[in-house]
Order: structure tokens, then C-alpha cells, then sequence
């Protein structure tokens, strides 16, 4: 992944900062890479082959090795953590270049943080959040009745409309099968903008509308299926909580309270660092042949014998993948229709975090782009200062193909224009473009347009024969998040310890 690290700062000085980073986060990060150089003591015979070690993978992994079977992980990187990524920064701290937040609900993920030592801490949420729209500032309260959604009176009638209808029809929603929704087919033929056009909505509103799916989807309301949405805001809670759209939107008490000291990605590195000898990085996956008694696993430089197979990487990531025999029909168009959100994460570091003392929370929400929704993403420590913003969809795919200084130069517009001229002189500015990364493709979610759930839905958990499949899109609570991604691992491994029982 191009990195559009700023040029003032050397590569040796990133390189030592990568050291220091790791020595301060605990992030042994060149554990792993040593392992990966040990492919020759690989074992050529286990009980399951893991596809994938991100979270969903490491998580499908652990539990197999906990139940005494022999298990082993390939992952195609040469780092455990998929889609959590802590990227070095100057000054000896970290940036979570992908998934970063957690909240209430997302027991899962907690769950496996606390049994790993990983800690959490409240996501800065003191003071006023900003507004921006065509060139108008406005500040108002964190704390205020409209939580992170702005108090603009233009559409805030259109707020609590689409909010009720939308919370109404999540009650509709199994989680475990969305497609059997009484209104599935209804819901699955048209878009989510179009059911918002339907609702005669403001045109302003629709703009912020825009905003929220660039963020948590890296998509246009045009490109997703209105069953989709719904079932994602369904799937925004667990067992015993009723998903809300609040829930997936909101900073206190929603999905972005809490952060992970460390970094999301020290989760993963733990696990990893557990599983030790069984986790191979450098080793993407090619092949799949399925026979009598089990599965041939063909990675760069690694052959495996497996009983059984857990796949876990996104659908169209797992379509490059050869399979023999061919996948059914219904699994292989669904990866066909599976594709990821166009998405950046950028990061501005500064000394301190400036726009604190000037009260204000380091979020911000605009309904001009690129950079359309920020948060402060300053380490626990308080320092450096961090502004992490979201590039999304049509405004990322424009921005991804422009040179690099024009990149830098509006996302620091943005950041000046949200929280004063300060934010224009970063001490360093990097840019995680996940649509240039080789095993990503796009983040943070495979996106489904009208037609996918309820045609293809079916086989998005359905094993095939000896596979079986794991991954954040694959899960029923939280889809998309990393607690979707560790219960869709917890969920494969009991599939395969039940067979091999």
C-alpha cells in the first residue's frame, strides 16, 4: 500500500520510529516475521487449514488449538492482523490504519482483548463536535440530544423520521437469515437511496446521508441495498440488544466509544504470538483441491494436508482463490457480487492535540469532501495529537487518482477548515489507501447492492463440502466490525470441532 507518508520525515526515521513503536505499544512485530521465514518446518498434515490471519482467522484458530486439535494459519501478508493495521508514526507511537473503535455490545471482541491483555480507553469525546456545510462552520455539544448528528435545522425532522422508520424495520431483521424478512423482496430490489428519494426527503439530508455510508461502508447510499442497510442496523447489537441505527453512528454509547491501547492490531499480534509455529505469514493461498479425505492447501512455498479448511478473508478476496472442484454455482456469484468499499483512513500527527484546549473533540461531520468525518485518534498518553479522517466512496475513488501533494493538500483543507490553521502543519501526514492493498482490495466491508442477500445470501456461511467460512461479512451481530470478525471465527471453529468430534 503507497503510504503518502509525508517527505520530510526520512525512511530510516520511519524505520526507527517502527522500532520504537513496537517497543513502547508492545508490539513484537518481528516475531511474526520470523516466523514466516520457518515455512520448511511447516506441518504437511493438520486437522484444519485457516485461510486468512486477521482476526476472524486467529480467532478460528485459537479456539481449535484450545480444543486439542492440530490447526494451522496462512496468512498472505507478512503481519497477523488483516484489516487492524498499526502503522509506526514518528515519535515512537502508533496509528490504527484500519479498524480502531469499539463499543457497547461488541462482547466478542472485548472478550478476546481482556484474554490477551488488551486494555481499553474512552475515545476523546470532550467539549463541541464541528459542523461543516459549503463553507459554513458550526460547533455544537458532544453531549447535546442530537449526539454526532448535527443540529442543522434544515433536516433535522428528516433525521428522526429515517431514524425511527429505520430502527422500526431492523425489528423485522433475523440476523441469521435477513433474507426471510417479511418484506426481504421488497427491500431487496431497490437501493437505500432510493427508499430515501421514496421518503421525500430533504436534498440537503440526502448529502448527509452520503456522509454516513462513505464512513461505515466506503459506499453511496445508490450502491446498497436497502435489506442490506437494514440488516446492518440490525446486526449492530447481540443476543439480548436490539440493533439500533444509533448504535452504529454515535461516539458514547455507540460503536466508536472505546479504542484499544496499543492499537487494534496488538490483538491480533498476541494470538498470534500464542499460536506461534502454526501461524505462516508470506503464504497467500492458490489452491484449494478438495478429495476423499480431506483438502490439498497450496500456498507460496507452503503444501498443507488439511481434514478441513476455514476461509476467512472477504468474499471477493476468497474468489481469487482456485478451487477444485469449482465452487457451487450460488458461493462462486456470490463473490462475483461481494464487493469492498472504496476507503481510505488518513492521519495528520501533530505535537499535541491542539484542538483540544480550543474545546473542541476532534470530530467533525461535513457534507463536503474528501475528508468527511474525523475523530481525534490520539494515543491513550495524550501524545502526539492524531486527526484521523474517513475518505469514502465516489470521494474516494476521485481521490485515489490524483497525485499525492494534491491528496495531501485537501485532506489538510478539510482538517484547517473543521479545526483552524493549525491543522495545516502536521508534524507527519500518512495515508492508509486500502484499495491499493494487495490482500485487501477495499475496506472496511463488502457492500451488498440490491438482489445479493436474498438471492446469494444462503451460501455467505454454507459450507462447501470440506470449507468452511469465516470473516466479519460473514457474521450475524456486527457485520463489518472486528467483533463481527471474532464471532464468525468462534462460529467456524465450533462448525469444524463438531465434525472432526
Amino acid at each position: 500500500m503507497g503510504d503518502g507518508t509525508d517527505t520530510r520525515f526520512t525512511r530510516r526515521t520511519l524505520i526507527g520510529s517502527a522500532a520504537a513503536g513496537a517497543a513502547v505499544a508492545g508490539l513484537s512485530g518481528a516475531a511474526p516475521r520470523a516466523r514466516a521465514a520457518t515455512a520448511g518446518k511447516t506441518p504437511k498434515q493438520v486437522d484444519v487449514a485457516v485461510v486468512g490471519a486477521g482476526l476472524a482467522g486467529l480467532t478460528a484458530a485459537r479456539a481449535i488449538a484450545a480444543a486439542g486439535r492440530s490447526v494451522i494459519v496462512l496468512e498472505a501478508r507478512d503481519r497477523a492482523g488483516g484489516r487492524t493495521w498499526n502503522r509506526p508514526i514518528t515519535g515512537g507511537s502508533y496509528i490504527d490504519a484500519g479498524a480502531e473503535f469499539v463499543g457497547p455490545t461488541q462482547d466478542r471482541i472485548k472478550a478476546l482483548a481482556q484474554a490477551v491483555g488488551v486494555e481499553t480507553f474512552p475515545t476523546y469525546n470532550s467539549g463541541n463536535n464541528v459542523y461543516w456545510k459549503d463553507g459554513t462552520r458550526l460547533t455544537y455539544p458532544a453531549s447535546g440530544p442530537t449526539g454526532i448528528a448535527p443540529p442543522d435545522p434544515a433536516y433535522l425532522p428528516d433525521i428522526a423520521q429515517i431514524v425511527q422508520k429505520l430502527d422500526t424495520m431492523a425489528t423485522e431483521i433475523d440476523v441469521k437469515a435477513p433474507w426471510q424478512a417479511r418484506e426481504a423482496v421488497e427491500w431487496d430490489s431497490e437501493t437505500f437511496y432510493t427508499w430515501l428519494k421514496a421518503n421525500e426527503i430533504n436534498p440537503d439530508f440526502m448529502r448527509l446521508a452520503a456522509t454516513a455510508t462513505d464512513a461505515v461502508f466506503g459506499q453511496e447510499p445508490r450502491d446498497l441495498s436497502l435489506l442490506y442497510a437494514v440488516f446492518y442496523i440490525a446486526a449492530s447489537g447481540n443476543e439480548t440488544n436490539q440493533g439500533t441505527f444509533e448504535r452504529n453512528f454515535q461516539t458514547a454509547e455507540g460503536a466508536q466509544q472505546e479504542r484499544f491501547v496499543g492499537g487494534s492490531q496488538l490483538i491480533s499480534i498476541r494470538v498470534a504470538s500464542a499460536l506461534g509455529s502454526r501461524v505462516v505469514l508470506n503464504a497467500p493461498v492458490q489452491r484449494i483441491a478438495q478429495n476423499a479425505t480431506g483438502a490439498e492447501v497450496n500456498a507460496s512455498g507452503v503444501n498443507v494436508s488439511a481434514r478441513l479448511v476455514i476461509v476467512a478473508i472477504p468474499p471477493a478476496l476468497a474468489a481469487r482463490i482456485d478451487y477444485e472442484p469449482l465452487l457451487p454455482a450460488l458461493r462462486d456469484q456470490l463473490t462475483q457480487r461481494a464487493p469492498m468499499g472504496s476507503y481510505a483512513k488518513v492521519d495528520a500527527v501533530y505535537d499535541r492535540p491542539f484542538w483540544r484546549t480550543e474545546g473542541l473533540t476532534g470530530q467533525a461531520v461535513s457534507v463536503n469532501g474528501p475528508v468527511r468525518v474525523t475523530f481525534d485518534s490520539t494515543p491513550k498518553e495524550g501524545s502526539p495529537g492524531v486527526l484521523l479522517g474517513f475518505i469514502g466512496g465516489t470521494d474516494a475513488r476521485t481521490w485515489y487518482g490524483l497525485p499525492a501533494e494534491q491528496r495531501r493538500q485537501m485532506v489538510l483543507d478539510n482538517l484547517a477548515n473543521y479545526f483552524g490553521e493549525s491543522a495545516r502543519n502536521p508534524l507527519q501526514y500518512v495515508e492508509n489507501r486500502w484499495a491499493d492493498e494487495r490482500f485487501s482490495r477495499g475496506d472496511p466491508v463488502a457492500g451488498l447492492p440490491p438482489g445479493v442477500l436474498l438471492d446469494f445470501g444462503t451460501a455467505l456461511r454454507a459450507p462447501v463440502g470440506r470449507i468452511h467460512w469465516a470473516g466479519t461479512e460473514t457474521s450475524d451481530f456486527w457485520v463489518g466490525y472486528m467483533d463481527g470478525a471474532v464471532r464468525s471465527g468462534e462460529r467456524a471453529a465450533k462448525e469444524v470441532l463438531a465434525e472432526l468430534s
